[in-house]
C-alpha cells in the first residue's frame, strides 16, 4: 500500500514539475508558442522510468500528426532540462529516465461518442 501511494506521489510532482517548467522556463519556440497539457504520468513501480502523457492543442487548419511529431520532438530534444528541473523539484536519489507519449485518449473518446451518437441516431 505505501510504496503504491509513493509511485502516485512521485507521479503528481514530476508532472507539476515539467508543468511548471513548460509555462515559465522552457525556451524552445515549439514548446512554448503552443498550449500543451500534460495529461498524466506513469512511473513504474521500481521507479525508473516515467512515461509522460502529453496533449498539444492543434488549431484547425493544423496538421495534427505534423504537430504531434513536432512536440514530441522538442519534448525529447529538452529531456535533460525536464530531468534537470525534476532534480531540483523533488529530491529524490535518482530522477526517473522519462519517456514521452502522445496522448489518444481525447481522440478515442471522441470516436467512442461518435460511434455512440450513430447508433443512437439509427434508432
Amino acid at each position: 500500500m505505501g510504496r503504491n501511494h509513493r509511485i502516485g506521489r512521485v507521479s503528481e510532482e514530476i508532472k507539476k514539475s515539467i508543468s511548471k517548467l513548460l509555462v515559465n522556463g522552457i525556451k524552445d519556440p515549439r514548446l512554448n508558442s503552443r498550449i500543451i497539457t500534460i495529461s498524466g504520468v506513469d512511473v513504474t513501480a521500481d521507479g525508473s522510468f516515467a512515461t509522460v502523457y502529453i496533449t498539444p492543442l492543434t488549431l484547425a487548419d493544423e496538421d495534427k500528426e505534423a504537430v504531434n511529431k513536432e512536440v514530441l520532438e522538442a519534448f525529447n530534444r529538452a529531456k535533460g532540462t525536464f530531468k534537470k528541473n525534476i532534480g531540483k523539484d523533488i529530491k529524490m536519489r535518482h530522477v526517473p529516465e522519462l519517456i514521452f507519449k502522445i496522448d489518444s485518449s481525447m481522440d478515442y473518446g471522441r470516436h467512442i461518442d461518435a460511434l455512440i451518437d450513430e447508433i443512437h441516431n439509427e434508432n
